[in-house]
């Protein structure tokens, strides 16, 4: 499969399983499986049975191909089981909600971190080919619970060949911004304002910019960095940026705003990657790649081609980005969705 992020891994008679695979990303990753490929089996791993009856309605027609798994991440045993026969998993599941975090610091931990070593244990046991882990641009300088979580993950997931050994799995990270569209996230509670008849919205700051992506292209992504990944990196798509205040110009032009000021934990600005991890980064046309430090066991650290480090000191940040989506590009997404 050509997607705008280059190819796809071969899915093709390849058995996958999907942690969180009932959410927003799970959903599209599902379905973008099962309508360019022909896998073996799709395990799709979550704790919510009422989403799993639904999917697997809406998903009826590929019923032979889908097994839908009750579990947590947080169950060692549990996931071990689903890993049988797995080549590949996604690892999506997580507790993403940066208040909640903060409110509810032991629950965050426990599937964040505790969760994330849960995953790397099950795939080693069970000889699982590759793991990429979705991760967060709240991972970069943490400021709240969840960043900090998703950074520990990050590490557990970027260490994990170690632990692997020569012929173990290989295990790489894909951190990116916010997902428009996604459950919880801001356009689709502007959305229900918006059709609730509201005269204002909320916004938090009005200088406040956020990295922005859709959704396929999130599953894009990740299945572009699944063919290449050689262990231990952390990839970061080049997306554009955009400002809350023309989030609410796209979506009602016009509107008037009310500012409600940032919540706890929240940044003004996101950050993708700092200038200390400037050091082990290089770029290619389409994603910076954050190198491990330490050599894995199985990593072939040939130089990519194409691909050179970035400038000293350099940052891939929300506000100083070079590239910021217009109004039409964000309306355009949002009918996708």
């Amino acid at each position: 499969m050509k997607t705008e992020f280059g190819d796809s891994l071969d899915f093709n008679g390849k058995q996958v399983l999907i942690t969180g695979g009932t959410g927003s990303f799970g959903k599209r990753f599902v379905k973008t499986l099962l309508e360019n490929f022909n896998p073996q089996r799709v395990v799709i791993y979550s704790r919510d049975e009422l989403k799993q009856f639904d999917m697997a309605n809406e998903l009826s027609e590929h019923h032979k191909k889908l097994r839908f798994f009750i579990g947590d991440v947080r169950d060692g045993e549990r996931l071990n089981i689903a890993c049988r026969g797995i080549d590949y998993i996604i690892h999506a599941a997580a507790m993403k909600h940066v208040t909640i975090a903060e409110y509810n610091p032991f629950e965050c931990i426990q599937t964040n971190v505790m969760g994330a070593e849960k995953v790397v244990m099950a795939a080693i046991q069970n000889k699982v080919k590759s793991v990429i882990a979705l991760s967060t641009d709240k991972a970069c300088s943490p400021i709240n619970l969840y960043g900090a979580s998703k950074l520990a993950s990050d590490k557990i997931f970027v260490a994990a060949g170690h632990l692997a050994g020569g012929d173990g799995p290989t295990f790489a990270v894909v951190r990116y911004g916010n997902v428009v569209g996604s459950r919880g996230s801001i356009v689709p509670l502007f959305r229900k304002l918006i059709d609730d008849n509201c005269t204002e919205l909320p916004i938090t700051d009005p200088e406040m910019t956020r990295f922005w992506i859709s959704l396929q292209q999130g599953v894009d992504f990740v299945c572009s960095c699944l063919n290449i990944m050689r262990g231990g990196e952390i990839f970061i798509p080049i997306i554009p940026s955009m400002r809350i205040t023309d989030i609410v110009e796209a979506m009602a032009p016009g509107m008037a705003t009310k500012i409600i000021g940032i919540r706890p934990g929240e940044k003004l600005h996101e950050m993708m990657f700092s200038k200390d991890d400037a050091r082990s980064t290089l770029q290619l046309p389409d994603r910076y790649i954050i190198e491990p430090t330490l050599a894995m066991w199985t990593s072939d650290r040939s130089e990519i081609p194409g691909a050179v480090p970035v400038p000293k000191n350099f940052t891939y940040a929300s506000d100083t980005n070079d590239q910021w989506l217009s109004s039409e590009n964000l309306t355009n997404m949002i009918k996708d969705l």
